[in-house]
Formats: structure tokens, sequence, C-alpha cells
């Protein structure tokens, strides 16, 4: 049990931390499926700078107008986050079946999130 509460722990402060930058990615790259952050080139449509500038980050990693090759602690900060998000994720369905009444629901869930984006690539690939 004492493994549990150490996981239910880490599973909340990881999320705490990593829940702002994991937002923001989640937004900025909604906008950039349908290329809300892009202009287009008859002019048609001028996307808003704060949607190019803000897209620019989620995409380089750095801000605009700043070198963008080299290491930095905004780029090291995103994978850390990459990998909190991975870690709650496995924490959440590690917690998920152990706190359960139905685990056969989450393995529903669990197959659903797995199927659904598999079968929707292979139907429009």
């Amino acid at each position: 049990m004492r493994m549990m509460k150490f996981l239910r722990t880490l599973h909340l402060y990881l999320g705490c931390l990593f829940a702002p930058i994991l937002i923001f990615f989640a937004v900025t790259g909604s906008w950039q499926l349908f290329n809300w952050h892009e202009s287009k080139k008859d002019k048609t449509y001028i996307a808003p700078q704060a949607l190019a500038a803000l897209s620019f980050v989620h995409k380089d990693a750095h801000v605009p107008g700043t070198p963008g090759q080299q290491p930095t602690p905004l780029r090291y900060f995103m994978l850390a986050a990459a990998v909190g998000l991975v870690t709650t994720a496995v924490i959440g369905v590690v917690m998920a079946y152990r706190f359960s009444r139905r685990p056969l629901v989450a393995t529903v869930c669990l197959f659903a999130g797995i199927a659904l984006p598999a079968t929707l690539l292979w139907i429009y690939r």
C-alpha cells in the first residue's frame, strides 16, 4: 500500500508541475491541425501574430528571433514535460486498475484509446 501512496503523490506532483506546458502544447497543437498559425500566400487569411509566435515555440522549442540549434533550458523543460506526461499516464493506468471496481471498463477504454487512432490512421493513410 505504501507504493500506491507514493505513486499517487508522484502522479499529483508531476501532473501539477507539467500541466501548464501540456495544456500549452494541446492548445497550440490544436490550432496547428487547421493551419490557423500560418497566413495564406494569397492573403485571404492572415494569421494572428500571437498564434504564429506561440506555434513557433511549440514547433521549434525556442522564441522567434533567437538561435534555435542550441540546447536551452526551455528545450530541457519540454523534454522533462514529455517524460513527465508518459510517467503520469503510466501511473494513471496503474491506478485505474488498482483502484477501479470495474477493471474491465479500464481495459476497454485503454484498448479503445489504442484501436481508435490506429484504425483512423489505417483508414486515412
